[in-house]
């Protein structure tokens, strides 16, 4: 079967990557408000995050499809699970662009001179493939939001702002968990989906276990919650209530057909804009921290 440009565009799941851009965005207009930003730190921090959401796509494609998890699978087929590329080959694509990012990282951590950040990288990688690789991936027993909470929201926004200030404020943190929240309400609403194919495969993510009806409310949860707490990070800061109400707003108007019910097709619009939302969550901090 020929593989197409779009299918390894597919693979590297797109909507997925606001989730990584977003918090180093925010953390970079703190770092910047803090009078230590540093472009070439924050674009190390960039590159890094988001080959490690390209790796763990990939990751997630190969282990779902040797896994067989893939074969109750609704949505597009996948590389591995759709026969369309060879799995050793979606394994290397994944340990390439784990391997990049460590490279990366390492140039990070040496313009820093904290070494101690290699062991929070290296957590970073590990978290990345057990999510669904290994034996016991953290991903079918619903507690992956633990972990995208802390390395796609605190990790990512503080770990920015550290790199650049070296030191992590406060409001870095409730602004990191902000970003956290945004970042969770992308997998719920993406385990929204696929709850009817997890249960047939056997996959206990947090949306199966809550239940269709809990899992729906625990995403506007999310979209609730998270602007609050960038807006409180950002306390101090001009337009910092304007810009958590604005966010509030959007987050309210992504919500919608999830309330009333959205199913399939429409599930994967709301996946798009959530995405989008995660983003301007960034965008926003960024320009309300330079102002």
């Amino acid at each position: 079967m020929k593989t197409t440009v779009s299918d390894w565009l597919e693979g590297a799941r797109l909507r997925t990557l606001p989730a990584a851009a977003a918090p180093v965005l925010a953390g970079a207009g703190l770092a910047y408000a803090g009078e230590g930003f540093s472009f070439p730190r924050v674009a190390l921090a960039l590159a890094v995050a988001l080959l490690l959401q390209i790796g763990v796509n990939f990751s997630n494609d190969y282990s779902d499809g040797v896994r067989g998890t893939d074969d109750f699978r609704t949505g597009p087929p996948r590389l591995t699970g759709g026969g369309k590329v060879s799995a050793k080959v979606v394994l290397a694509v994944a340990l390439g662009c784990f391997a990049a990012a460590a490279v990366l990282g390492l140039l990070l951590v040496a313009l820093t001179g904290r070494w101690w950040l290699l062991g929070l990288g290296l957590a970073a990688i590990v978290a990345a493939w057990f999510y669904t690789g290994g034996k016991h991936p953290y991903g079918y027993m619903g507690i992956a939001e633990i972990f995208v909470f802390v390395f796609f929201g605190l990790m990512a926004t503080v770990g920015t702002v550290y790199v650049c200030l070296l030191s992590a404020p406060f409001g870095s943190w409730l602004v990191g968990a902000g970003m956290g929240l945004y970042s969770c309400a992308l997998l719920m609403v993406n385990n929204i989906r696929d709850i009817p194919t997890d249960r047939q495969a056997g996959k206990k993510t947090l949306a199966v276990r809550l239940g269709e009806a809990r899992a729906r409310r625990t995403y506007v949860g999310y979209l609730v919650l998270a602007p609050v707490c960038i807006g409180v990070g950002l306390a101090g800061h001009v337009l910092a209530i304007v810009a958590a109400v604005v966010l509030e707003v959007c987050g309210l108007i992504s919500c919608l057909p999830v309330v009333r019910g959205a199913r399939g097709h429409s599930l994967l619009q709301v996946l798009t804009r959530t995405g989008q939302l995660t983003l301007a969550a960034g965008v926003v901090t960024l320009l309300v921290a330079l102002l």
